[in-house]
C-alpha cells in the first residue's frame, strides 16, 4: 500500500485529491495538510512514501516543506503540485529536493499513475514543465566544465544511463534501449546519483543536460 501526504491551502483541493487517489487499490492517503509546517510534522509523526505538496501555501511553503521533508524522511518522494507558468518555483523547488512536479489540473489516472510512479521511484514531470524548466535553464546559462566534473567518475555504461535519463526516458525505457534489466538500470542510477552528488533523478537529468551529453543526439 502506497502511503500518501496531501498537502494543500485549499481544503476542497484536499479532497478533492483524496478521493482521486482513493480510487486506486494500492494507495492510500494517511494524512492532510493545510500549510507546509503541518506536511513536515507529518511525516515526521509516520512513514510516508508519497508528499503531494501544493507548492504555494502560508506558514511554510511547499518548497520549504520539501527541504523540511529531506531532512526529516529522507525516503520520501515528494511531487510538487504547481500552476503552469510557476517555472521559477519548479526550480527553487528542485534544489530543494523535489522529485517530481504536477500541474493543478492533471487528470484523475494520470494522478493517480504518478504517485505509483513515484513510490517506484520513477520520473514524474508533466510535460509542459518539463520543458518550463530546460528552457529556463537554458536561458540562464549552464556550467559544462562543473558538470563535466561531477560525471568524470562515471563508467561508460552510467553515462549512458544518464544520457537517456536526461532525455525523459522511464527505467523501463533505458532497459529496453541499452538491453539491461530493471534492476540492472535501477542500480546505476543509485551509483550516478551517489557519485555526482544529485538528490534525484531530476537533477541528475539537469546536470546530463549541463554535461551536454544530450547534445549529439
Amino acid at each position: 500500500m502506497i502511503r500518501v501526504l496531501v498537502a494543500d491551502d485549499e481544503a476542497l483541493m484536499r479532497v478533492g485529491i483524496r478521493l482521486i487517489l482513493e480510487n486506486a487499490e494500492d494507495i492510500k492517503v494517511v494524512a492532510e495538510a493545510g500549510d507546509g509546517r503541518e506536511a513536515a510534522a507529518a511525516c515526521r509523526a509516520q512513514d510516508i512514501d508519497v508528499a503531494l505538496l501544493d507548492i504555494q501555501m502560508p506558514v511554510r511553503d511547499g518548497i520549504a516543506a520539501a527541504e523540511d521533508i529531506a531532512r526529516i524522511s529522507p525516503r520520501t518522494c515528494v511531487v510538487m503540485l504547481t500552476a503552469f507558468g510557476e517555472e521559477a518555483r519548479v526550480t527553487r523547488a528542485l534544489r530543494a529536493g523535489a522529485s517530481g512536479f504536477l500541474l493543478k489540473d492533471t487528470g484523475p489516472t494520470e494522478l493517480i499513475r504518478a504517485v505509483q510512479l513515484a513510490a517506484k521511484g520513477e520520473p514524474v514531470l508533466a510535460p509542459s514543465i518539463t520543458r518550463q524548466l530546460l528552457e529556463r535553464h537554458v536561458q540562464s546559462g549552464r556550467d559544462t566544465e562543473a558538470a563535466l566534473r561531477r560525471t568524470e567518475e562515471l563508467t561508460p555504461a552510467e553515462r549512458d544511463v544518464l544520457r537517456l535519463l536526461g532525455a525523459g526516458l522511464s527505467n523501463a525505457e533505458i532497459a529496453d534501449r541499452l538491453y539491461l534489466s530493471a534492476g540492472t538500470v535501477k542500480a546505476h542510477i543509485s551509483r550516478i546519483l551517489t557519485r555526482t552528488g544529485c538528490a534525484n533523478r531530476v537533477q541528475a537529468a539537469v546536470l546530463a543536460h549541463d554535461a551536454g551529453l544530450l547534445d549529439d543526439r
